[in-house]
């Protein structure tokens, strides 16, 4: 895409990522969101991968951002294997379904394959990662820590043949277990924006209640 620059996050682009995140997830869920405060806390936890904290640019203005978390698998026999997982994954609503979400993805797959790293785990709705290669965790015997199969559990194999005849559960990163008072506190420092109930957040209780038998 004609100037569009894929990049590593600054300390300068902060706020603007917050800011980008915030509009991109407002009322998408419940309403208001808390992605913009995950972005906020993220940096400075442990489970933060700097390396992998990118964001898209057009023409000077910050319009997408990807971070990441290590996150690992576990199998029935008590290998420990780490793994990465993404989100928030945010684009500015002005600039959505054009393929900055798709750009971001790709930037940093490919490095992780690089890397060696074999799997991407994630908890997200399957209608925008399937198209990017991810899989229900079923399909490759990945279950939650209480052995379920969310809906929203999607797996990205990134070194071919790792997923075998091995059961696994996943664990994700601590960060995402935070005070929803902390957000209410944090949004303060932003415009003040309408909360609304939508049709999207109907839809996405169905899918955080949906799970796959094995």
């Amino acid at each position: 895409m004609k100037n569009l620059k894929i990049r590593l996050e600054t300390e300068s682009d902060y706020h603007h990522v917050e800011e980008l995140t915030r509009e991109a997830f407002w009322n998408l869920y419940f309403p208001g969101c808390d992605e913009h405060y995950l972005c906020h806390i993220l940096r400075d936890h442990k489970d933060f991968i700097k390396e992998l904290d990118y964001v898209a640019e057009i023409d000077g203005r910050v319009i997408g951002s990807i971070m990441y978390t290590h996150s690992f698998l576990l199998s029935d026999d008590g290998e420990k294997v780490p793994t990465v997982s993404f989100g928030p994954i945010g684009v500015h609503p002005d600039f959505q379904r054009i393929g900055i979400g798709t750009a971001l993805i790709e930037k940093t797959t490919t490095l992780l394959k690089q890397k060696g790293v074999p799997a991407i785990v994630i908890y997200g709705d399957p209608h925008n990662y399937c198209k990017h290669g991810f899989k229900n965790g079923l399909d490759y015997q990945v279950s939650n820590m209480e052995g379920e199969y969310p809906l929203g559990l999607l797996v990205l194999e990134l070194q071919p043949g790792f997923f075998g005849k091995k059961k696994w559960k996943a664990k994700q990163s601590s960060v995402f277990e935070f005070n929803p008072q902390e957000v209410i506190e944090f949004d303060k420092q932003f415009p003040e924006k309408e909360k609304k109930h939508l049709y999207s957040q109907e839809l996405f209780k169905m899918n955080i209640r949906a799970f796959l038998k094995g």
